[in-house]
């Protein structure tokens, strides 16, 4: 039987968001919120017949709010918004980005702040249902404002204009509504405005950057933890001692992980008297610190996005105990963006250490295992050149990673002057995962082929489970073979959580739920 997913406005939890990020939902409003958009909507009835001039009501937009527009033409007023602010471009937004975007476009609606009808909401949550997923282009936001031009693309399919993906086939709004038995929506006084201001968007593309990130995290604390055993290095850098002295707790609880990790391997076993290196590289020795500091940032972000997504971002907003319109700035993005920037930070450090550990694994100088990781080097090139994949990926997402919230440009004839970019921030996001993903696909195929030169000698009964994973997709590199698809197989194991499952559960209390 599927369950109903009951939104309760202001209440979802990142556990929530994760849900329907990562698969269809049907979703219910709770009964309890309905009061509120009612006494909201009518608030605004009564503002329109009092006749009385209210920003984004019956007046202009933007540069334009001084301008007056008559009663009869209030539906035109609103409509017009949403077909001129339809201006997006680039790729469509994934339809795990668009449940997210309604999800929280809804929830916020529904706080009865926003002056919008209860009909209009359910057409929304009745779209969910029927896995009816607007068509939004992907770039044409600055983040301030509200995410205009996306989100205007998603009330497009409300009123039955534009083009929806069903099942992954776009097809015209007007049919797809008309098949599920939906019928368009007439905008009200103040409804497109209330459906296209907020950071939805913005915000929605930070969490599904958010949930690749976490995922990262996991499959780079694996694929490091079985380099070190494919490296022979030492796991004291992960004595508890050493991590409690300084108190991070990403650190200390990453720390925990590896010895978790590790315990048992024969490998470690095989070299703990008598190994003359004193010290690992840093790339093995200090992944606590690294990899600790990136769960910190991670659930830093989360904290922030988990806020924006219970937030109501829409503007201006109605006050039915005063009975106030009152205009204000809660669309502006800079939370979403600074939480944006610090997980390009998290993304790409996973990376660019990943690819350290690539780089000491075929150097047989340092590693001791067979140049480039292959039997008979010179005449096979083995892991070359796939380490200079991962470099150029690496370095292609220090430049991702400069912020986005640095950088603001006027808008609106000057009257929306300073913007947060936010949508771009968080939108470069996935480009950076999938970068980071290969990387760390890369290293998994390099720590699994120097576990196998140790053999007889096994790793850990864990990171065993995790090189059976690979072995089962991946055959050992015994000779030059096509290498890319041993690569998209590897990296396909990071970027969906296969490789995650072996340490999740240690993981999960680490996050914010």
């Amino acid at each position: 039987m599927t369950t109903c997913f009951e939104i309760q406005p202001g209440q979802f939890s990142l556990s929530d968001l994760r849900a329907i990020w990562s698969k269809p939902q049907t979703m219910k409003l709770t009964p309890s919120a309905y009061a509120a958009i009612n006494a909201s909507a009518d608030t605004i009835s009564q503002i329109v017949a009092k006749g009385d001039a209210a920003y984004g009501i019956n007046t202009g937009f933007g540069k334009l709010a001084k301008t007056r527009i008559p009663d009869e033409q209030l539906e035109l007023l609103q409509r017009n918004l949403i077909l001129s602010h339809s201006v997006g471009s680039g790729e469509l937004i994934s339809d795990e980005v668009v449940r997210l975007i309604l999800a929280m476009k809804i929830a916020s609606l529904a706080r009865g702040v926003s002056g919008i009808r209860a009909s209009v909401i359910d057409s929304m949550i009745a779209m969910v249902n029927a896995d009816i997923m607007p068509a939004i282009p992907v770039k044409g936001s600055v983040g301030a404002s509200g995410d205009l031009a996306p989100l205007s693309h998603m009330t497009l399919a409300l009123l039955g204009e534009g083009e929806v993906r069903v099942k992954g086939q776009l097809q015209p709004a007007r049919e797809a509504l008309a098949a599920a038995g939906i019928t368009p929506v007439v905008l009200a006084a103040k409804e497109g405005l209330a459906l296209i201001n907020g950071t939805q968007v913005s915000t929605a593309l930070a969490l599904h950057g958010l949930f690749l990130a976490e995922r990262l995290l996991e499959a780079a604390t694996i694929t490091g933890a079985l380099s070190v055993d494919a490296a022979k290095g030492s796991d004291a850098p992960f004595d508890a001692r050493i991590h409690s002295s300084r108190g991070q707790p990403g650190q200390i609880a990453t720390a925990a992980i590896y010895r978790s990790l590790l315990t048992g391997s024969e490998i470690r076993q095989s070299h703990l008297v008598n190994d003359e290196r004193v010290q690992d590289p840093y790339c093995l020795r200090c992944q606590p610190q690294v990899m600790g500091a990136c769960l910190d940032i991670i659930n830093n972000a989360a904290r922030t996005l988990l806020i924006e997504a219970n937030a109501v971002t829409d503007n201006p907003l109605v006050f039915v105990e005063t009975g106030e319109v009152i205009s204000g700035g809660n669309f502006h993005a800079e939370p979403v963006a600074f939480a944006a920037d610090t997980l390009a930070l998290a993304i790409a450090e996973i990376g660019s250490i990943s690819e350290r550990r690539i780089a000491l694994l075929i150097d047989a100088s340092i590693s001791g295992l067979p140049p480039f990781l292959v039997p008979s080097s010179g005449l096979n090139s083995g892991f070359m050149i796939a380490h200079v994949t991962a470099a150029a990926l690496a370095s292609e997402n220090k430049s991702h990673a400069h912020p986005s919230s640095v950088d603001t440009i006027p808008t609106s004839a000057n009257q929306e002057d300073h913007v947060s970019m936010a949508t771009y921030g968080a939108r470069r996001l996935h480009e950076m995962a999938h970068n980071t993903a290969t990387i760390v696909g890369i290293e998994l195929l390099a720590a699994a082929q120097g576990v196998d030169f140790h053999a007889p000698l096994k790793t850990s009964d864990t990171l065993s489970q995790v090189h059976a994973l690979l072995r089962a997709k991946v055959s050992f590199y015994d000779k030059d073979r096509y290498f890319a698809p041993d690569i998209e197989a590897a990296k396909a194991l990071v970027i969906s959580g296969s490789l995650s499952a072996q340490c999740q559960e240690l993981y999960q209390s680490l996050y914010l739920s």
